[in-house]
């Protein structure tokens, strides 16, 4: 009965700094150019309560704005930090066609201000609202975008301008629009970071998923006090009439609900994998696509208010536990990082609350073709993986990493933004001691993904000797950015600079020595080097390599003084300290 009396208050009184959504009746969403407006028309009707930043200007010019609103005044990231307050950060339409959270924060936030909402809970906690992220996106708009959602009648476009899928952008920063929301993001330093999504997938019972972590990935400390904010969180959603789900509801195969579900941990490019490796929380909501927009509105509505109300009353000891993370990192505490996650061989039976469905060969795709009849629920009995263990985990290196000159440029840019330590290298060291990464087991990806030709190295950090130009980067471990240091640098990391292919030219052959060249060396090398000569012979065992003129003359080509020595080498070394010149650094 809530939602059909609220549309109906809404449509017939319709009061100032509405939405769009609120005053169709939660059948529409408005242009940007209403999200900028509202944003812009807080501080006026809330003088010292609300505040609007702008971050900056997308790629096709758009302002990129941010409400904060505070009921104490504490409206800047400064004076937050001197008022020890909690911040949470919420932020909507990093896909803009999902757009719940817009409508939802505009509404949640005009009623707190106005004493309706949350009582005094802004006395105690600072929010920080940015409506739409991907502008640009948001203003594709289309009555045909996302067609298995259940409105708004017309909806924003889940990429940027420049094709570019903000929620993998975290780590690599291609999108402009990254850049200027981590720089904002870092400044704040939110205590919970929570992006507000709608998710695709299956037509089930329930309308909302929270993932939050730390709670089965990172410190133990964190993960307690996730765990307990996310059973907190539940008990109030549940108590207003959500179906709420802890784990991101996508089937283990594509349209078998047979097949179960899975607690996952997602690597940094994603926004709370991303935030949850600062040891903070990072929270993904997702409202589910097939229930109306007014529900997931109210959903979304509702999830925000429970963490704001959580966070305000338990903000002292969430923070004492992150300062105790940070005290930790900094101090050079940390010496393992986890890089993946991946579930144990636990399964639970999870009595899942679906639809009756069909699933039947279709001689359309000759796969199985499902259909859901949601007339009639339906309760599913389906294997669930609870349980996480780490799939990868580095030893970090005992002082940190450098980026030699070459890359320094492109490399500084990514790590200011990110907010990660670093210093330059003022003059040249010689034959510094270092530990390498060299490789031949490498691939690159067969397909680009987000602009990138990915690639994957396997091999092992070993100690070497490397020339340290000057003006190369200094990144040092022991700061509290540690573990997106690890996962920017640890070429293993499945988000790392190299995973996503910013190395790849030094893992391209650039020089060649001619077969007629190659030919009087081979047999030179095999009449001296008796070592090399069982080399071969033991090669030539392999029918393949046996039957492949290139492959046999490249193994004498390797060997040649002439062979680039740097072919396959990373062009990141990890060092015991920082490397210095004779003289010491200036």
């Amino acid at each position: 009965m809530l939602l059909p009396t609220l549309t109906a208050l809404v449509l017939t009184q319709a009061p100032p700094l509405t939405s769009t959504s609120e005053q169709s009746g939660w059948t529409r969403t408005g242009r940007y150019a209403e999200a900028e407006g509202l944003c812009r028309a807080f501080p006026k009707a809330f003088p010292g309560r609300a505040r609007c930043d702008t971050l900056g200007l997308s790629p096709e010019g758009r302002p990129l704005v941010a409400l904060v609103v505070s009921q104490d005044g504490t409206l800047t990231a400064d004076a937050a930090r001197k008022k020890q307050r909690p911040v949470v950060f919420f932020q909507g339409g990093i896909h803009a066609g999902e757009i719940d959270g817009k409508d939802a924060g505009y509404w949640l936030f005009r009623e707190a201000l106005q004493g309706k909402a949350l009582p005094d809970v802004l006395k105690g906690v600072t929010a920080v609202f940015v409506p739409v992220f991907n502008l640009d996106g948001h203003e594709r708009f289309n009555p045909n975008h996302r067609p298995n959602q259940v409105g708004p009648e017309e909806m924003g476009f889940r990429t940027t301008a420049r094709n570019l899928n903000l929620n993998r952008d975290y780590v690599k920063v291609d999108a402009p629009e990254m850049a200027l929301l981590l720089k904002y993001l870092n400044a704040w330093d939110p205590l919970v970071y929570v992006d507000l999504h709608v998710t695709d997938g299956a037509k089930f019972e329930p309308d909302v998923s929270v993932a939050i972590e730390p709670q089965k990935s990172g410190p133990p400390a964190l993960q307690a006090l996730g765990t307990k904010l996310v059973a907190e969180l539940f008990t109030g959603l549940t108590a207003q009439g959500h179906q709420p789900l802890g784990f991101y509801p996508s089937f283990l195969q594509d349209d078998d609900p047979t097949s179960g579900f899975a607690y996952g941990v997602p690597p940094p490019r994603f926004s709370h994998g991303f935030w949850a490796i600062h040891h903070r929380f990072g929270v993904l909501v997702e409202t589910h696509s097939w229930k109306t927009h007014a529900q997931r509105v109210k959903a979304t509505r509702d999830v925000m208010d429970g963490l704001l109300r959580l966070v305000a009353r338990d903000g002292a000891a969430l923070q004492a536990a992150v300062k105790a993370e940070d005290q930790k990192a900094v101090s050079g505490q940390v010496r393992e990082v986890v890089l993946g996650w991946e579930n144990t061989a636990k399964r639970e039976t999870l009595a899942f609350k679906g639809y009756a469905y069909e699933r039947t060969p279709s001689d359309i795709s000759g796969q199985p073709w499902i259909r859901y009849d949601d007339t009639k629920p339906q309760t599913w009995t389906v294997p669930y993986a609870p349980d996480l263990k780490p799939a990868l985990t580095v030893t970090l290196p005992t002082g940190g990493y450098v980026v030699p000159a070459g890359h320094a440029a492109w490399v500084e840019p990514k790590l200011v933004t990110q907010g990660i330590t670093f210093q330059r290298i003022p003059r040249a060291v010689p034959a510094a001691k270092v530990e390498s990464f060299r490789t031949k087991d490498f691939q690159f990806r067969p397909q680009s993904n987000e602009g990138h030709q990915g690639l994957t190295a396997k091999g092992d950090w070993k100690p070497d000797t490397q020339d340290v130009p000057a003006g190369s980067l200094y990144v040092p471990v022991a700061q509290k950015n540690v573990q997106l240091v690890a996962h920017l640098f640890e070429p293993s990391g499945p988000d790392s600079l190299l995973a996503w292919g910013f190395f790849n030219a030094h893992f391209e052959q650039k020089e060649y020595i001619e077969d007629y060249v190659v030919e009087p060396f081979a047999r030179e090398l095999l009449a001296k080097d008796a070592g090399v000569k069982a080399a071969f012979q033991e090669r030539l065992k392999d029918p393949a390599f046996a039957k492949d003129p290139h492959a046999r003359l490249r193994f004498f080509a390797e060997r040649h003084p002439a062979w680039d020595e740097r072919f396959g080498l990373y062009p990141v070394y990890r060092v015991a300290s920082l490397p210095q010149a004779a003289g010491g650094v200036k």
